[in-house]
């Protein structure tokens, strides 16, 4: 979390808060992926570490950015 706060220019505060704001999300819905990806924690642990968001909202965000990955070359 704290390493996509940092790359962003962002709190971690900002990063697992409850801003919609595109500049805030689009982050946040990158560390889900790369938490999902690159650890064990389910989809509520995820959400817990996030902000308390529900496990729909982390796989929403999951899919959105997997999505995302195929067709964007800045996120690869």
């Amino acid at each position: 979390v704290k390493e996509v706060a940092d790359h962003f220019s962002l709190s971690e505060k900002e990063l697992t808060g409850r801003s919609r704001a595109r500049a805030v999300s689009v982050p946040r819905q990158l560390a889900m992926f790369i938490i999902r990806e690159e650890t064990d924690a389910s989809l509520p642990q995820i959400g817990q570490i996030l902000g308390g968001r529900d496990h729909t909202t982390i796989l929403h965000g999951c899919e959105k950015i997997g999505s995302q990955i195929e067709t964007d070359e800045r996120l690869r």
